[in-house]
């Protein structure tokens, strides 16, 4: 039985081997990005505006039936957005003098995407529809606090760097889709829509060095996925 199962293993692995089809190429998002932030209601944590990111890199698509593909790559993605909430002054009497604090968190990332494709058959000569849907795994190479490398805390006046506030590690879910377009053998051209919803969440300063209750930040992006794969 041992033998039959092994056997049985060994030629699946070789018919998907033979069938399998590897497609390489390049991708840039032009992004609307923001912070989804929540706290308790005496910091009153909240999304205060987007900004415009750019993700790009490698994109490899590996085929294991015609119509299906299992998507990655490597990929450098900005992401951040404003934040407000409430500070006090002077909380060592009571709860001090309450203060309006707005930032931008603006978060450089290596990015690997985990996902599969779904393709339709062609809807018009040479074109055909995808479907996405996974996650993706994040890691932060470089923040800036407003602008700035580092940043003053404007009640405490502490200065710390930028990489300070985001935690060292950051996944999120991603839903894509769009069409494929082929201009010859193995060149073709494709254009989407994505959605990457942070699941993880990044703050590594308000709760641990403010002693803030219960904060939340968790980044979001919608892009225009547009690429060339050979």
């Amino acid at each position: 039985m041992k033998k039959i199962f092994l056997a049985l293993a060994a030629l699946v692995a070789s018919v998907s081997t033979a069938s399998a089809q590897v497609e390489i190429g390049l991708k840039l998002s032009p992004s609307i990005t923001s912070l989804r932030a929540e706290s308790t209601s005496k910091n009153s944590f909240a999304s205060d505006g987007s900004q415009l990111g750019f993700s790009g890199g490698l994109v490899v698509d590996y085929f294991f039936g015609e119509n299906y593909a299992f998507s990655t790559g490597l990929e450098l993605a900005g992401k951040g957005g404003t934040i407000r909430y409430t500070d006090y002054l002077n909380s060592g009497s009571g709860n001090g003098n309450p203060v309006a604090v707005s930032m931008k968190i603006s978060t450089q990332y290596l990015q690997v995407p985990l996902s599969v494709k779904l393709f339709t058959n062609e809807i018009a000569p040479a074109t055909r529809l995808y479907f996405q849907v996974g996650g993706s795994l994040n890691v932060p190479i470089g923040t800036r606090i407003s602008g700035s490398k580092f940043y003053k805390d404007p009640v405490t006046n502490a200065e710390n760097k930028g990489s300070d506030y985001v935690y060292l590690f950051d996944a999120d879910a991603l839903v894509a889709a769009g069409a494929e377009y082929t201009l010859g053998k193995s060149t073709k051209l494709f254009a989407g829509l994505g959605y990457h919803r942070g699941l993880v969440d990044i703050d590594r300063y308000f709760e641990s060095k403010r002693g803030f209750s219960d904060v939340t930040i968790k980044n979001s992006s919608f892009g225009l996925d547009l690429g060339i794969k050979f």
